[in-house]
């Protein structure tokens, strides 16, 4: 399924300026991802992120998204709304899975956690759609996201923005503009299992 090209005809049938609520996890995946979709909605940032096990880095992390929206300068509104920082719901969720690979079944339950959220809280407020930033990366599987993202909008009833934001250079271009705003770019995804994960691969080099 090319889940950019059906997001490419969502944009396509807009009328006017639609009111999007973006999970986002971290600047550096928001970047790209607000540079692109700015021109067509008007966005509100929602950071919820429970997965990120340390609250110095979720504390780092929301900094960082802030300083890049209070930065860029979009054709369209962005504003921002922080969620509750919750770990315990994330490792409750993960029980029995502490020993999966990152990218698995653990992940894709984080994906549903953060996504469902995302949903509840666009239509408590009033968004026409709501979608997330993490299919910009390489390592986060567009389809299992899209899925999820089908399957919340039929269950709460707000309409799902299609996304597969690695595409047409996503990913590239969110590395530039990184650089290009000096942003803050971890290395393992937020949750204890990724980071002891990205420490063992360190050690092998």
């Amino acid at each position: 399924m090319n889940y950019n090209l059906l997001m490419e005809n969502q944009i396509e049938q807009l009328n006017g300026v639609p009111k999007l609520l973006l999970h986002t996890c971290c600047a550096p995946c928001s970047s790209a991802t607000l540079e692109r979709l700015s021109n067509f909605f008007e966005i509100t940032v929602f950071y919820y992120n429970p997965n990120i096990t340390e609250e110095e880095e979720f504390q780092r992390r929301r900094e960082e998204q802030q300083r890049f929206i209070s930065k860029f300068q979009p054709k369209h509104t962005i504003s921002f709304i922080e969620g509750p920082y919750e770990p315990e719901l994330f490792f409750e969720m993960s029980k029995g899975l502490e020993m999966e690979k990152e990218g698995g079944a653990r992940c894709f339950k984080c994906y549903h956690l953060r996504m469902k959220a995302t949903a509840l809280k666009a239509k408590e407020l009033g968004y026409d759609y709501f979608t997330t930033s993490l299919s910009i990366s390489p390592h986060k599987n567009s389809e299992k996201l899209n899925q999820i993202g089908e399957y919340l909008a039929r269950e709460i009833g707000v309409n799902y923005l299609y996304a597969d934001l690695k595409k047409k250079n996503g990913y590239k271009r969110s590395i530039e503009l990184s650089k290009e705003y000096g942003l803050y770019r971890q290395d393992y995804c937020g949750c204890i299992y990724s980071k002891q994960e990205r420490e063992l691969e360190y050690e092998k080099i």
